[in-house]
């Protein structure tokens, strides 16, 4: 007889949902998809407690539209001296300088990772840009984290961020929200506990209705291929197993907004939304979903099907008993919020900055990371050639 548990996330998880849609419906506020504050469900049974009293000297780039950098709470980390921040555009920089009370500044990436009391650099500049600084910065001798995507739309720039991080030894995070939304971390305790089994299925949707064009750093946005900008979709299997997508048979659907015509996007991207059907490292289909052109219910979210049990939102059904299990995810330390995107903000950050500490691989690590962004470049390949059944490429340390 299956078994069916609802934790009392169940709520959460709505919440986070309907936080998507209400920041839509918000937008003479100027509230930005994902960075309205959301409940979170930590472990009210444990208190944070430091294993270390060392702090990493970090250096934040990047504080544009979504003032990115500082929304993963490293400047206000028990175990962080935030030494720099940085942005191009001088009002911006001295903006972020007066909110995280950070005193030192320098005008680019490039001048930052020059100072060598810097340990660790978060990435929060344009998406185009982030390969190729998280390369520069990793060979300055910076442990990486980063904003998502880890590469942008090429094969060739994941071959080279890989082979940096082989070189360099340090640690790379990708900092990927999914990875911590509430349903997800219970899906990843289940599935390393076995509860799951094999997954069979795996679904992920990300739906953000960009009817109005994002102002973001030279436009990178206008037109930009779903599928280019595909973990937080993909995460619903990569950050829930630790595995990789083979192979890829995609669809894209025209968009019926102007900048997804071919002609009006830098991109030559016909499609607003592509869905992915992947074939998963472990013989199992995964169906990956992102759209920005269609209006109603907005956001990150997914299920999982597996050999043991199956799980949608918090609702768990499986063959197994499940009690004991801890679903809820661990306390943060009391200076640090969970944040956007599902409440998973500060606990990013927190396994940013626990990873260089213990020196030890972090939950997205580059092969995650890859995994994670590569797959949605091959399926946007698929998408322009009808659905093609692709090959994907494989990492490994």
């Amino acid at each position: 007889m299956s078994k069916i548990y609802r934790r009392n996330f169940l709520a959460a998880t709505t919440v986070v949902a309907s936080g998507f849609a209400l920041a839509q419906s918000a937008r003479a506020e100027d509230v930005i998809p994902g960075f309205d504050q959301t409940k979170t469900d930590a472990d009210a049974t444990q208190v944070w407690k430091p294993f270390s009293d060392r702090k990493v000297r970090v250096g934040i780039v990047g504080h544009g539209l979504c003032q990115f950098g500082l929304q993963f709470e490293l400047q206000n980390h028990p175990n962080v001296e935030l030494v720099a921040v940085s942005d191009l555009i001088p009002d911006r920089c001295a903006d972020m300088a007066q909110k995280a009370k950070c005193k030192k500044t320098y005008p680019s990436l490039e001048e930052l990772i020059k100072d060598d009391t810097i340990e660790a650099v978060f990435i929060a500049t344009d998406a185009p840009s982030h390969a190729w600084h998280c390369i520069q910065a990793l060979r300055h001798g910076k442990h990486v984290a980063c904003a998502v995507p880890a590469v942008f739309g090429s094969l060739e720039e994941a071959d080279q961020l890989l082979e940096a991080v082989k070189e360099s030894g340090l640690t790379y995070m990708m900092f990927e929200t999914s990875a911590y939304h509430n349903e997800a971390h219970a899906m990843r305790e289940l599935y390393k506990a076995g509860m799951l089994g094999t997954l069979v299925y795996a679904e992920g949707e990300y739906f953000h209705y960009m009817d109005v064009p994002i102002d973001s750093f030279r436009g990178w946005r206008v037109g930009l291929p779903p599928q280019w900008y595909p973990t937080h979709s993909n995460a619903y299997y990569t950050c829930i197993t630790g595995g990789s997508f083979t192979e890829v048979s995609c669809m894209g659907i025209p968009g019926q907004i102007a900048e997804f015509l071919p002609k009006n996007n830098r991109y030559q991207n016909p499609f607003a939304t592509e869905i992915a059907l992947f074939r998963t490292s472990e013989g199992g289909m995964a169906r990956m979903a992102v759209s920005w052109d269609t209006p109603g219910h907005q956001g990150e979210m997914g299920r999982v099907r597996g050999t043991k049990g199956s799980m949608t939102g918090m609702t768990y059904q499986g063959i197994a008993d499940i009690a004991g299990i801890n679903l809820n995810k661990p306390p943060l330390p009391p200076t640090v919020e969970a944040g956007g995107h599902g409440g998973s903000h500060g606990y990013l950050g927190d396994e940013f900055v626990n990873a260089v500490l213990e020196n030890r691989k972090p939950l997205v690590d580059i092969i995650t990371a890859l995994n994670t962004t590569v797959s949605g470049v091959v399926a946007h390949q698929s998408a322009l050639k009808n659905g093609e059944l692709m090959k994907i490429p494989q990492y490994s340390l």
